[in-house]
């Protein structure tokens, strides 16, 4: 006997299976741990951040110490410049003592083998460009010029380019270049009168004791002043408009060293008790002549040792690759000494000689090239 349910079954059984959630503590430590994982990100950019802009203050200012040391530079360099490197026309402006420190200038030059260099590549353009005819002495005397300078005897050294075989004396007589001093001397009342009419002038600007155009010059005792018209070639332009008869008597001078870095043409002005110290000029190839404008007592110029008292209206021819030196011992009331000074050719230097010399001395040649 079977005995049947009353209640139907069901012959599926729903199973209902709980999946427990987190507990609401498991839920909070979760939020803390990320709350204190996001702070501790953001502590870490915004420390970032504040090294970072440290590091930029620090760049940025040394950035802007650079850049003020380097226009402190700059403008030091620019009124040093302004004040001490004038050239040409723009010198004879600038009184007081304005010392030479161009690169233009051959007595602040060393003769060292870079310039021995440019030498010869100018005496090769020469020759190529007119002729080896007559260079025999200028070739060796620039092909040796180092052996040459340093093996001089103490008393006569030039200091940029020597010569050989060229007869040297510390004085010349003045027949060895006649026309040029006869002329020199016949001017003597118009260059007197001319420098009178530059040395009285009232001062240049505020502060300076000299008169417009002149030079002061550096002196351990007293005062040397010069009125350039020719300086190492190159004229003064307004210098020589104030002197139109100085300007005119070089015109006619036949030996007057013209439109080459060893020629000069000024009025020298020594005060009671200045002394120029011993020194060497640049080159034995010139005379230097000396008129005398006014020379009170106890005036001297000493050349290789040698003596020598300049006299008015007349002049004095003396090689200054020798070693010499000048001084006035008077008294203040005796006044300036002032001489006019000009370069005429050595009268050994043939002509041929003096036009190689021209185009291998021109103002600017030398440098031009060292700038290339």
């Amino acid at each position: 006997m079977i005995l049947k349910p009353t209640h139907p079954q069901h012959t599926h059984t729903h199973t209902h299976t709980h999946t427990p959630s987190s507990s609401p503590r498991r839920h909070l430590s979760q939020w803390r741990a990320e709350m204190e994982w996001s702070l501790e990100s953001v502590r870490e950019m915004v420390a970032g951040g504040m090294q970072s802009v440290r590091e930029c203050e620090i760049c940025a200012f040394a950035i802007a110490m650079c850049v003020l040391l380097l226009f402190m530079w700059y403008c030091y360099r620019v009124g040093r410049e302004h004040g001490t490197r004038k050239h040409g026309s723009l010198l004879e402006e600038q009184n007081g003592f304005a010392f030479c420190q161009s690169s233009e200038c051959f007595r602040c030059t060393s003769a060292g083998e870079s310039l021995n260099q440019r030498l010869y590549h100018s005496l090769q353009e020469y020759a190529k460009r007119y002729t080896w005819s007559g260079m025999g002495r200028v070739h060796k005397g620039v092909r040796d010029q180092g052996r040459y300078l340093n093996s001089r005897p103490t008393i006569q050294r030039p200091e940029v380019f020597f010569l050989p075989d060229l007869h040297s004396a510390p004085f010349f007589s003045r027949e060895v270049q006649r026309h040029d001093v006869e002329l020199l001397e016949q001017s003597f009342p118009a260059l007197l009168a001319e420098f009178e009419s530059i040395y009285h002038q009232p001062p240049a600007r505020s502060g300076s004791s000299l008169p417009p155009g002149w030079k002061a010059n550096s002196t351990p005792r007293g005062q040397w002043w010069t009125y350039y018209l020719v300086n190492q070639g190159t004229p003064l332009v307004l210098n020589v408009r104030r002197c139109p008869r100085a300007w005119r008597v070089l015109g006619q001078l036949r030996t007057f060293i013209a439109n080459n870095v060893f020629g000069n043409a000024c009025f020298s002005v020594l005060t009671p008790g200045a002394l120029i110290t011993e020194h060497y000029g640049p080159t034995n190839v010139r005379l230097r002549c000396h008129l005398g404008l006014r020379v009170p007592p106890s005036c001297e110029l000493v050349v290789g040792g040698e003596p020598q008292c300049w006299s008015e209206g007349s002049c004095l021819l003396f090689d200054d690759s020798f070693l010499h030196r000048a001084f006035h011992d008077g008294n203040p009331e005796d006044g300036p000494r002032v001489v006019f000074m000009v370069d005429l050719w050595h009268p050994n230097v043939a002509a041929a000689e003096r036009q190689a010399l021209d185009y291998i001395f021109t103002p600017g040649r030398l440098e031009d090239r060292e700038g290339k």
